[in-house]
Order: structure tokens, then C-alpha cells, then sequence
């Protein structure tokens, strides 16, 4: 599916510094484009994750109330855009703490096409490194804008601002505290 998505498209996820996926606005919202960024964030190539849903990356982990927020985002489609920490976990079993942004990708005709994702680890980030992301994801969205323009796809929604990066960072650090903690006996 990736070779019917604009080359300008294809090219950008290529040359992203951000990690970044793309999935279908349709069905089990399969994944139909990733960037070098997601392979070296994930240890997941393209041909591991194509085709399949992200939540591959959430293995067993409960993930209650970003799931909750990835459901609303994805059942109701006047909500444009989501920002949630949630536990995923690298092709080789380590966990993190994933920064996931999700936003829908229209056609001119309004139809939602894709959704766009860009992830990042804030597991053992410090808030500085949180605001540099920040910067570079606001950057990459700004530069998306155009080059889907150019395609007829409109980015919905837009970026806002993380209140208080420390209290995302801390937040991630109790997720994964939880995590790295062995079950009460």
C-alpha cells in the first residue's frame, strides 16, 4: 500500500529524524508506512510492522487509560488529534514509555485517509530532551502540512504545547517503575 501513498510523502518519512508511522483510517487501522526513526526507536523494520495494527508494540502490557484515549481518539472523528504516554516495547522485549501523538490525514473531499503517528521514548528522558522533541515534532508537522497539501491530504488538528514536560516525563517513569517492578505475591 506504501508504493500508492505520494512519493513526496514516502520521501519525507524517509528523511525524518522523528519516528513516525502511518496507518490506515479504515479497518484494524493497519500500519502502511514507518520511518527509519520508528526502526531504530522500535527494533521493528517495516516488514515486521506493514501491514499489521500498532498495538503489536503494547504486547501484555494493561495500558488502561491510554487505551481509552486511543479509542475515544479513534471512535470519535471530530476529535483531531491524541498525546498520551503508553508502554510499548521493543522487538527485543525492552519496555518504554512511548510519547504517542496520533492525528487523522483527510482527503480534500473531508474522508479520513490515514492517521499519522510519531513516537517517542520518554522512559528515561529528561524534560529538556522532551521540549527538543516537542520542537522537532512541531517541525515536522509543519513541514507535513505542505507536502500532504500537495497530495490533496489535509493534516488535521495541530500540536499543542505540553504544559508541564516534567510531569509527562514523570508520569512515564511511574509507568515504567510499574513495569520493571515485580507483581505484589
Amino acid at each position: 500500500m506504501s508504493s500508492e501513498l505520494p512519493k513526496a510523502l514516502r520521501e519525507y518519512f524517509e528523511q525524518s529524524r522523528v519516528a513516525l508511522a502511518l496507518a490506515s483510517a479504515e479497518g484494524d487501522n493497519h500500519l502502511v508506512l514507518v520511518s527509519p526513526a520508528f526502526s531504530r526507536l522500535t527494533g521493528y523494520e517495516p516488514e515486521d510492522v506493514v501491514g499489521r495494527n500498532c498495538r503489536l508494540l503494547q504486547r501484555d502490557a494493561a495500558n488502561v487509560e491510554p487505551r481509552a484515549r486511543l479509542r475515544e481518539f479513534l471512535t470519535r472523528p471530530s476529535q483531531p488529534n491524541v498525546r498520551t504516554p503508553i508502554v510499548n516495547f521493543r522487538k527485543d522485549g525492552t519496555p518504554f514509555v512511548n510519547l504517542l501523538y496520533m492525528s487523522r490525514l483527510r482527503s480534500i473531499d473531508g474522508k479520513a485517509s490515514y492517521i499519522f503517528a510519531s513516537q517517542f521514548d520518554v522512559s528515561r528522558s529528561q524534560p529538556e530532551m522532551l521540549a527538543e522533541y516537542d520542537e522537532q515534532l512541531t517541525a515536522t508537522l509543519g513541514r507535513l502540512v505542505p507536502i500532504a497539501s500537495d497530495a490533496g491530504i489535509v493534516v488535521e488538528g495541530t500540536l499543542l504545547t505540553i504544559a508541564n514536560s516534567a510531569a509527562i516525563v514523570a508520569q512515564a517513569k511511574m509507568m515504567l517503575a510499574g513495569l520493571e517492578s515485580p507483581p505484589d505475591a
